[in-house]
């Protein structure tokens, strides 16, 4: 991380013009977390006086999202920040707009087997270590358990192997499925729906999203069950990032806990660095920074994770307050 604050250092000795154009690739921009990550982003540019551009499909659209990535690069901007739905599909597409001379940083969910020069974001294995071991905590370490993903979205995976990892000491934790949305969170309704009439050994003890978007529905979903009154039996919800709505029900009980991350963070420092590295690209510029022990550059910058729960969700609902003022 010292690397990367140096690099954040040296850009206040630079100059820069609104000409410089810098984009943000993602999908699924119309969830909260990407208008956070964007915020940030703009931010970001709005110090440093240069312009930024958000582009991609508003639904999870991989191939939607490569070809808006592959627009980017046609335009010849300053850099690009990437979240990668899909590291099989944008590796190549990273490669190449390396070998064009484009800065080309990840954030979000990572392809570490391309040329980017820098993943600036969470953790992912520690987010899914920090929430198998809460559901160890609830579960008093036995149960049955059903992941919400998108499976082959680096990020996910990433967050799935941390809970394998926690639960791997654990062997009365059984994951019974690892559930398919296809980026559309409805699907994780309904699937919690036919889930929640098994009984007995089948009984589904917890339920974890992996990604922004499905705790809501999945909580929705039990609460329809069990009705308004509480219900110690009910299934555990673990949710992932800290929108309003979710904060909300964990302040009613109907979300346990939920891991938060930085997408502003991710979205700020990810333009300052793209900024930096814009004026400043070295000789070399297509290498393999990832094998380098002398590159110029940190191969991760993590932006941090934290568990939410009912003991400090106060502090981040009245953060999410003071930033919309």
């Amino acid at each position: 991380m010292a690397l990367g604050a140096g690099l954040l250092a040296s850009t206040g000795c630079q100059r820069y013009s609104k000409s410089e154009t810098y984009y943000l690739v993602s999908n699924n921009l119309k969830v909260n977390y990407w208008k956070t990550a964007n915020a940030g982003f703009s931010a970001a540019a709005t110090a440093l006086g240069v312009t930024a551009r958000l582009v991609g499909p508003d639904s999870f659209d991989p191939h939607a999202e490569e070809t808006a990535f592959e627009q980017a690069v046609a335009a010849k901007p300053a850099g690009i920040l990437i979240s990668v739905p899909d590291a099989t599909l944008m590796t190549s597409e990273i490669n190449t707009a390396i070998a064009a001379g484009i800065p080309v940083m990840t954030m979000d969910s990572d392809a570490p087997g391309s040329g980017r020069l820098t993943f600036v974001g969470t953790n992912n294995l520690e987010a899914g270590r920090l929430g198998g071991e809460r559901l160890i905590f609830k579960l008093e370490g036995k149960g049955n358990v059903v992941f919400f993903s998108n499976p082959g979205q680096p990020n996910l995976d990433e967050r799935l192997k941390g809970y394998k990892d926690v639960f791997a000491s654990h062997p009365e934790i059984k994951i019974v499925e690892v559930f398919d949305m296809h980026g559309d969170s409805r699907t994780a309704f309904d699937e919690a729906q036919k889930l929640l009439a098994k009984t007995g050994k089948d009984k589904i003890n917890a339920f974890v999203s992996l990604e922004s978007s499905s705790g809501k529905d999945v909580a929705e979903a039990v609460h329809r069950a069990v009705g308004d009154k509480p219900d110690p039996t009910a299934p555990t919800v673990v949710a992932m990032d800290v929108d309003d709505a979710t904060l909300n029900l964990i302040n009613l009980g109907e979300i346990d806990s939920t891991i938060s991350q930085r997408p502003y963070t991710m979205g700020y420092v990810g333009l300052k660095l793209l900024a930096d590295l814009h004026h400043a690209l070295p000789p070399k510029f297509a290498t393999d920074y990832a094998s380098d022990p002398h590159s110029p550059y940190p191969v991760f910058i993590d932006t941090g994770t934290a568990l939410v729960d009912p003991t400090n969700v106060d502090k981040y609902t009245k953060a999410n307050a003071d930033a919309a003022k």
